[in-house]
């Protein structure tokens, strides 16, 4: 464990940049750059999973669930996990992050650097072995500790209700048409999707891996009566669903890298944050580089507009759930250096 892990700065939580990608479709697209969520922290900052994070902390302290002394436990592919660990430890509880081990170098690299222990699983045995596991470590010590559960916990999506819909709403002046959004726990689409629905005639889309065996970061396939089913996701709140196949979600993840190699990347809000912060954190490298999430949720904007369901009236906003800095492993091997 790391001895002084970074200070957290909690207000830097929410209030996210909205930007405008210049893509090859008929509507207007404007994209929430997560990482803004702590943006100053390494590994590409924080992540759209930090808001889920601080929720959930914030109500088990609340409810008299999470007390002083008692050890926080969570599954987690990759960013639930860093930003559990980034505010679990900075607010004085011993955390132990269970992940796959093949999670990227950059996500276990956040872990590590909050100060959190990691147990690994076996990727092989799929991702509902951590749930498992975690399950298993939390029954040994059921009085002392204390699990978020981003599957099951309503803060979740409650958080994305409270804060993402509300942002969105606003940065679009109420203009919005069209909501898309990748499913893990389902907390994102299912959280901003209600809290969409409840100030306009909004369209919410979900998208979903296609194969059990992707690799499309934060995704879960659940076209399986065998997979764990996020309690979290509703799926009534979609008006509907699509599938990306993980070669579409990189590529169009590295399509936005070189359709912004020679052109600035247009800011439409800056959230809470002045300009030079904003473009500060903006590039990696000199270059605009995003997760394969993030790609997909382009995948899907695409999908569409090909289907002709997406006019030059129409204005979509999907996230950009984390900076591609944290996939130096592999999505962008060779673009910049490996967080091992």
């Amino acid at each position: 464990m790391t001895a002084s892990p970074p200070a957290v700065d909690e207000t830097r939580i929410g209030r996210t940049p909205l930007l405008e990608l210049a893509l090859d479709v008929a509507p207007t697209v404007y994209a929430k750059a997560e990482w803004y969520n702590l943006p100053s922290l390494g590994y590409g900052g924080g992540s759209v999973k930090t808001r889920i994070a601080r929720e959930m902390l914030d109500g088990a302290e609340e409810r008299g669930d999470l007390d002083p002394g008692m050890r926080i436990v969570e599954p987690t592919s990759g960013n639930t996990g860093s930003e559990i660990a980034r505010l679990g430890v900075a607010r004085g509880y011993d955390v132990t992050i269970v992940m796959p081990d093949d999670a990227a170098a950059g996500k276990v690299g956040a872990v590590r650097d909050a100060g959190a222990e990691i147990e690994f699983v076996a990727a092989e045995a799929g991702y509902d072995a951590c749930i498992e596991r975690c399950d298993e470590i939390v029954a040994d010590d059921s009085e002392g500790i204390y699990e978020p559960n981003q599957y099951e916990n309503p803060d979740n999506p409650g958080a994305h209700e409270r804060t993402t819909a509300a942002e969105i709403w606003e940065q679009t002046d109420g203009g919005l048409t069209h909501f898309v959004a990748g499913v893990g726990t389902g907390g994102t689409v299912t959280g901003a999707g209600r809290g969409l629905h409840d100030r306009g005639d909004v369209e919410v889309v979900g998208f979903e891996p296609v194969n059990p065996t992707h690799a499309i970061g934060g995704l879960k396939y659940l076209r399986s009566d065998s997979s764990i089913h996020p309690g979290t996701y509703d799926e009534s709140v979609l008006d509907r669903k699509l599938y990306v196949e993980t070669a579409d979600a990189d590529d169009d993840a590295r399509d936005l890298r070189e359709r912004y190699a020679d052109r600035p990347v247009e800011v439409a809000d800056l959230g809470q944050y002045d300009e030079a912060t904003v473009r500060e954190n903006l590039r990696v490298d000199d270059q605009f580089l995003v997760g394969p999430s993030s790609g997909a949720g382009v995948a899907a904007i695409r999908q569409l507009d090909a289907a002709g369901e997406l006019d030059g009236d129409d204005v979509v906003v999907t996230m950009l759930p984390d900076r591609g800095d944290k996939y130096a492993d592999g999505l962008w091997e060779g673009y910049v250096d490996s967080a091992d």
